[in-house]
């Protein structure tokens, strides 16, 4: 029987270190530094995914190997996923191969809507998004950004309408907020942290820095 995990309990498991637990999965990032290296990677991969009958999301570039796992047949993460991971690492290892987590991260578009079930399907039709569930568009391949619609109580003429949420992993918070604080930014809001911080530009454009692992945020609610 398949088994979810939750973010820290697939970050307690032996042989992930590799790896990061962000929105929709876990990943990693293999530093090849060549395509020809990247490939043999992806075909170790493959063959362990085969195997398995459990199968990653891949992306080859031609100076490293981006790894997502993620259970699809019931949208969380799982043992499976432990297992697939610590195998993904091992065949890295005998290729020497070293991981880089630090590359790690999912950018999601957050659209603010006071009646989503009519805004929702505007945005469906002109990115040629699929739609999962009932506040949720998807790039079929996964490629780019999902689109999260956040519903409104009221509206807000006085506040940007979309923001990004930057997912990554919660050891590199920190950085990440000083790198854009020292780049000109402003907190606007860290009364969630640590599980997310409000940032803003110098013109007020918005972002949210979230550390996202669904145990620590149950049930998500952006301000």
């Amino acid at each position: 029987m398949v088994e979810r995990v939750v973010g820290t309990q697939f970050h307690e498991a032996e042989g992930v270190e590799d790896w990061r637990v962000v929105y929709n999965g876990a990943k990693t990032f293999f530093a090849t530094g060549s395509f020809e290296k990247g490939v043999a990677l992806v075909d170790a991969i493959a063959k362990i995914a085969i195997a398995a009958g459990h199968h990653p999301d891949i992306d080859l570039r031609y100076n490293g190997v981006i790894v997502r796992v993620w259970t699809y047949s019931i949208g969380r993460l799982t043992d499976l996923d432990i297992a697939l991971a610590r195998q993904i690492s091992a065949a890295a290892r005998e290729l020497d191969i070293p991981a880089d987590p630090s590359k790690v991260q999912t950018i999601q578009i957050a659209i603010d809507a006071m009646a989503i079930p009519e805004v929702l399907p505007f945005w469906k039709a002109v990115l040629g998004y699929s739609q999962s569930g009932d506040e949720d568009i998807e790039d079929p391949l996964w490629h780019s950004p999902n689109v999260w619609f956040q519903q409104m109580d009221a509206p807000r003429p006085q506040r940007n309408r979309f923001h990004i949420d930057i997912s990554l992993p919660r050891d590199q918070a920190d950085e990440r907020i000083a790198a854009a604080l020292a780049a000109g930014g402003h907190i606007v809001s860290d009364a969630h942290a640590p599980d997310w911080w409000t940032l803003a530009d110098s013109e007020g454009n918005e972002v949210d820095i979230a550390p996202w692992m669904d145990d620590l945020i149950p049930n998500r609610k952006w301000d």
